[in-house]
């Protein structure tokens, strides 16, 4: 039995970490993914989305029977201060979709969950309508996985874009099995020199956020006790993030400093 099983939408957002892990492959309501192990831990990618994450989780617990799920993958900041490369671990996930919330029980912050990719203008009325900090594509599916299990729920993202960064419009190119056509992509890019400059820094941004993520995973799987659930003293939202982002913030308020500011209000 693993104790943990991690969810992800894609192979590079988690690259770094599950480099040296055993992989073998698991079929599931039809679909064949790539089940990454190490340990205690079982990690799988099941696409960009909400029924991609919501099949990915049904796989993983049939399979491994874990004690505690854990959504993983990047977000887009919704707070100014979160700059690419902080590491939110939220207490509270809500689906935009329907306005369900679950509670973590450890953490800090808000993760609110988009049927599309957000550009500014939805960051702006998300981080209204919810008071969240961060928005993601798959917490709240994962979430309602496990939940509906009765298995212990927690998430990781990493901020892979800035509140002001406004994304390529790259819906399109996400399947229905939630897989991301990079070909594709990139030929659309190709013709497009307008496009260029922010591909490029999303590119950057996406290989700093995927380091971020990687270090704070490796951090997250070495808590003790990680299978059982754990309360709000045991969060890792301070030393995910090193000391220096603080500096690096405009404001210096840090995934830390939401947690601080979320305690406050409870």
């Amino acid at each position: 039995m693993s104790r943990i099983a991690i969810v992800a939408a894609m192979e590079r957002e988690v690259r770094p970490l599950i480099r040296s892990w055993k992989v073998r492959i698991l079929e599931h309501g039809g679909r064949r993914y790539r089940l990454f192990e190490n340990k205690d831990a079982a990690l799988i990618c099941g696409g960009i989305g909400a029924e991609a994450a919501r099949r990915a989780t049904e796989a993983v617990i049939q399979e491994v029977k874990p004690m505690r799920v854990l959504s993983v993958g990047f977000a887009g900041a919704l707070d100014d201060s979160l700059q690419v490369g902080h590491v939110l671990e939220p207490s509270t996930v809500i689906n935009a979709a329907d306005g369900v919330r679950t509670e973590v029980g450890s953490g800090g912050g808000v993760l609110v969950s988009s049927a599309t990719l957000a550009d500014t203008d939805q960051k702006i009325r998300l981080s209204k309508a919810y008071g969240a900090h961060a928005v993601d594509m798959e917490a709240a599916a994962v979430a309602q996985g496990a939940e509906a299990r009765g298995i212990d729920f927690g998430a990781l993202k990493a901020i892979s874009d800035a509140a002001d960064f406004c994304l390529p419009a790259m819906d399109r190119f996400v399947a229905g099995d939630g897989n991301f056509d990079s070909v594709r992509f990139a030929c659309h890019v190709a013709l497009r020199p307008w496009l260029w400059g922010t591909t490029i820094v999303l590119a950057r941004n996406s290989s700093k956020a995927s380091l971020a993520l990687c270090d704070a995973l490796a951090s997250y799987l070495r808590r003790p006790g990680v299978g059982r659930q754990t309360s709000h003293d045991e969060s890792l939202v301070a030393a995910l993030n090193p000391t220096r982002a603080a500096s690096e913030s405009p404001s210096g308020h840090t995934c830390a400093g939401i947690e601080a500011h979320t305690e406050g209000k409870r």
